[in-house]
């Protein structure tokens, strides 16, 4: 059997690289790995992180042998910026579903929230959502809950570095968030909501840092395109 050469574009992320993604919204972390392994044509492709479809930023995209560092990546420090509502929950604890339990914010100012921050800052016990990709007995706990089935999840050990609140226009809240791996903005923002007693969701979401990476220095999909089209055209 011919094994078919690969081309001077293959072999070049064959050998590995480490891309910087800005990812759109409304994709799936998947779908920028699908769409660069289509355009690349090589199977070893790789993300060190997911970010959920509302959400945007940067997100670590590995090639062929550097595939082999997803976990160092992964393991590194995150920064987001982002906005969260307060007055309403949702079951997801974002705007992938629709807000309810409505309650009033009378009487919550930058003063409370900024105190309820600090107490979602340091190192905490977090509860994943119970809509997350988590696997519970081999199955991910989004399709249970889907399925209307109470899922418990145990509480998890994750450290948040700064909680800023940068602005308050009520309901309205932007903040910026550095934190550990595995941390969950969207339970930060239920939590937060929790404390101040009127709920609250998370409603953007940027992840601007990942360690030493920035989303500044990232390129979005389209210009990946462009670029990988040139390489291909000059070699």
């Amino acid at each position: 059997m011919t094994v078919k050469p690969l081309t001077p574009l293959q072999e070049a992320f064959t050998e590995g690289k480490v891309l910087l993604i800005d990812k759109p919204l409304h994709w799936t972390s998947f779908d920028a790995v699908r769409k660069i392994r289509n355009l690349i044509r090589i199977k070893k492709v790789g993300h060190a992180g997911t970010l959920d479809p509302l959400a945007t930023g940067l997100l670590i995209v590995c090639t062929g042998k550097f595939t082999k560092r997803i976990n160092e990546y992964m393991a590194k420090e995150k920064e987001y910026t982002g906005t969260f509502v307060l007055g309403a929950t949702t079951p997801t604890y974002d705007l992938e579903s629709k807000p309810e339990n409505h309650k009033s914010i009378d009487g919550i100012d930058v003063a409370t929230i900024q105190k309820a921050a600090a107490q979602l800052t340091g190192e905490i016990m977090q509860v994943p959502p119970a809509h997350s990709a988590i696997k519970k007995d081999g199955v991910r706990v989004y399709e249970l809950a889907r399925q209307g089935k109470e899922v418990q999840l145990d509480p998890r050990k994750i450290t948040i570095h700064e909680f800023e609140i940068v602005k308050v226009e009520l309901p309205v809240v932007h903040f910026r968030i550095v934190c550990s791996t595995g941390t969950y903005i969207r339970s930060l923002a239920n939590d937060i909501g929790e404390i101040l007693g009127c709920g609250g969701y998370l409603s953007s979401l940027c992840r601007t840092r990942i360690g030493e990476f920035w989303v500044k220095d990232a390129s979005t999909i389209e210009q990946f395109v462009t670029t990988v089209e040139e390489f291909a055209s000059n070699n």
